[in-house]
Order: C-alpha cells, then sequence, then structure tokens
C-alpha cells in the first residue's frame, strides 16, 4: 500500500459529512484507499451486476441489509440508489455513514447534485502523485515517474510491461466506459480523439482544430472532450483575467491527468525519445501542472488554478490562488538550469497586477538543487519533489 495525501482528507470528511464520494479515473487507487482508510466498514461492490441490480431494484432492502457503515464501490451503476440513500441519510445525520465510490460520469454527479447536495463530501483521487511514489526522486527519477505514469499498479508491480497495460487500459476504458457515456458508435473516431487531445495537452483548446484533425463535427468534439473531463482523464485549466466575466469567453487549456497517458498516445515508446523532441516541453509543462493539480487536491479546500496569457504574448504557465487576488506562480521549463529570460512572464504578471499579487514565484524545472533566478522578483528555479521542491513548498503555502 502506497500511502496517499487523500488519506488524512478522506478521514476529516468522514467524520463531518453522513456520506464521502470518492470520485477518479479507473485504476488510479479509489478501492484500495476507501478499504484502507476505513478497514471495518462493510464493503460492497456494485460491480457485481446481481448486488447493482439489488441496489436499483430494491433499495430500501439492499440498504437495511448492510447493517451499519459501509464503502459502496462503483456506485454509478446503480443511479437510483441515490433518492433512498438522501432518505436514509435524512433519517440518520450521523457523519460516517457511507463512503461511495466511483468513476466520475455524468450520471453519478448527475444523481449526487439532485438527491445528496449538502449530505455528501465531494473528493477527487487522481493518480498517484510525484512525492508519493518518490519523495526525494533527482531529476532522473523525476523522468522514470513522469514515463511510467501515476496508475498504482504499475508501481505495485515493477515487471508489468508499460506498453501493454496502457493499451489495455485505453480498450477497456474506451469499450466500457465511453459506450456508457456516450453511446459513441465509432470508437475509432473517439481514438482519435484522444490522441488529438494528446497532440494538443499544454496547448489552448480549439474545438473546431480538434474536430477538423478527427473528422467529427465541433460539437460532437466538445460532447466528446467534456465526457474526458467528467471521467477524470483530463482536465481544463481557465485563463485568469481580474474581471471574471472575461475568464469566460477565453480559451481553455487542456492538461491529460497523467502525463504517461498522454506520452502514450503521442506514439512515444521510449522514455528517452522525449528529451529533445519539439513536444518536449508541452510534455514538462503537462507534468508540472498535472503534479501540482494532485497534490492540491487533497487540500481540504482545493485552490483554484488558472494560466495567464495576454495578447502580446507574456504568459504565466500556472497561478494557484492562495486568497482573493493573490497567486503562488509557477512557470516550467523542461531544461535543466534556468536562466533570468525563463522569469519573463513572472515579471509581466507582477508588472500588470503589482508586486503583492505573487506570494512566491517559482520557475519548476529538471535542477537538482534550487537556486534564485532573478533576486528582485524572488523568483527561484526548484525540483518539484524533495524538501526543497515545488511540490513540498506549495503544501507549506496552502497549510499555512
Amino acid at each position: 500500500m502506497i500511502a496517499r495525501t487523500h488519506e488524512s482528507a478522506i478521514r476529516h470528511a468522514l467524520a463531518q459529512f453522513p456520506a464521502v464520494l470518492l470520485t477518479g479515473a479507473r485504476q488510479v487507487g479509489k478501492t484500495t484507499l476507501a478499504r484502507w482508510v476505513w478497514p471495518d466498514a462493510r464493503y460492497v461492490s456494485l460491480d457485481d451486476p446481481a448486488l447493482a441490480a439489488s441496489a436499483e431494484h430494491e433499495p430500501d432492502h439492499f440498504l437495511a441489509s448492510l447493517g451499519g457503515p459501509a464503502i459502496l464501490d462503483e456506485v454509478q451503476y446503480a443511479p437510483g440508489l441515490f433518492r433512498h440513500l438522501k432518505r436514509a441519510i435524512d433519517h440518520d445525520r450521523r457523519p460516517g455513514r457511507f463512503l461511495l465510490t466511483g468513476s466520475q460520469s455524468f450520471a453519478l454527479m448527475a444523481g449526487v447534485s439532485d438527491s445528496l447536495a449538502g449530505r455528501v463530501a465531494v473528493l477527487t483521487l487522481p493518480p498517484l502523485c510525484l512525492d508519493e511514489v518518490l519523495p526525494d526522486a533527482d531529476p532522473a527519477r523525476t523522468l522514470a515517474f513522469l514515463w511510467r505514469t501515476g496508475f498504482p499498479e504499475l508501481w505495485a508491480r515493477p515487471d508489468l510491461d508499460r506498453d501493454l497495460w496502457l493499451s489495455s487500459y485505453l480498450a477497456t476504458y474506451l469499450e466500457r466506459d465511453v459506450r456508457q457515456i456516450l453511446n459513441v458508435g465509432d470508437l475509432r473516431d473517439f481514438d482519435r480523439l484522444l490522441r488529438g487531445a494528446a497532440l494538443r495537452a499544454g496547448q489552448l483548446l480549439s474545438y473546431a482544430d480538434l474536430a477538423r484533425d478527427v473528422g467529427i463535427a465541433p460539437n460532437t468534439a466538445k460532447r466528446w472532450v467534456s465526457a474526458l473531463v467528467a471521467s477524470q482523464q483530463v482536465f481544463l485549466l481557465e485563463p485568469y483575467h481580474r474581471q471574471r466575466a472575461k475568464r469566460l469567453i477565453k480559451a481553455p487549456k487542456l492538461y491529460f491527468a497523467d502525463t504517461g497517458l498522454a506520452t502514450f498516445l503521442m506514439g512515444f515508446r521510449r522514455q528517452s525519445d522525449m528529451a529533445g523532441h519539439p513536444r518536449w516541453g508541452a510534455i514538462w509543462e503537462n507534468f508540472v501542472v498535472a503534479e501540482v493539480r494532485k497534490r492540491l487536491l487533497a487540500a481540504r479546500q482545493p485552490p483554484d488554478l488558472w494560466f495567464w496569457r495576454t495578447a502580446r504574448g507574456d504568459e504565466v504557465d500556472l497561478l494557484v490562488e492562495t486568497g482573493p487576488d493573490r497567486f503562488f506562480a509557477v512557470e516550467s521549463k523542461s531544461a535543466e538550469h534556468v536562466h533570468a529570460p525563463a522569469a519573463k512572464g513572472l515579471g509581466s504578471f507582477s508588472a500588470e497586477y503589482g508586486p503583492d499579487a505573487i506570494v512566491a514565484a517559482r520557475i519548476a524545472c529538471r535542477t537538482a538543487l534550487a537556486y534564485p533566478v532573478v533576486p528582485d522578483l524572488a523568483v527561484r528555479a526548484v525540483p518539484l519533489a524533495g524538501p526543497d521542491g515545488l511540490l513540498a513548498e506549495l503544501h507549506r503555502s496552502i497549510a499555512d
């Protein structure tokens, strides 16, 4: 069992709410973590068709048969159960009654929103974070983690062939989840969309361009990307603007929740092929942004994440909002050593919004040790892992 940073968040939520919903993509460790956190609870997997049918068609009898606190795994397979869970919770509002898990989908979240609003805490479990697996990773081991992916089974079983596992994962995901969520007629089109999305990782998302490359309508591309977001395969980063209305009309940037999966979809078959490739900068940016998001998802109140870009080309890859219009600003550079020009976007943001807008400015690169880049702006180059790494520093900043 790899210790997960989400463990304390789940325990805290169970102490506060009658029900806790742990969502996340398939194979990120939801079941293992739920049973580890709550070993004394009754465990029921609704992935079993007979149990799912019982929960769906005889919900009151099913809930009564649990006999106490319970883990209900893959709860999306019994959407009719949510209304009856609401009634059971309203009858007894004690915290820590149900721990639900599910691969997030439209039906799952619709059921939660309609029936369990105010009764359930919703947590998202991402793939393994770098500092969960290799807390003191040097640059070489950091790249090894990026390549191997954050799926727990690939770390629990080092003998597993990465490419074979990922190809099987994709086949299962396409056949099972996509057909269920979208009723896609031609899975080859959806597979092309997945690969097209991977080639756009770390870039502004244009549904029209993606649709043209895949050979589908823009509205179809938008609907399919929404399914990827709902099932936790990708996430979208919105642009920051002080006027909130302007944020809504700008294009978001697309990232994969697991960068190793993105590299597989891009066609890389050897780790050594990444460095020096034209897409290497985008891969590293995806990795940095995804690792920060993973780490912060375990916070009791995850901060908002943004990127910043101007019409003249100034950009900051990631803004972690630590307070109203106050940010921990992060640039990502795939080099081992960076110099002052790498901080240009950070300087532009500070000039635009004032020096008080940035509580910390860091450049996440492949250095082994942190060092100053622009002393006047307090910009430092940092590794991702380690006590002086970006992930540890962000954790301290949010905790404070």
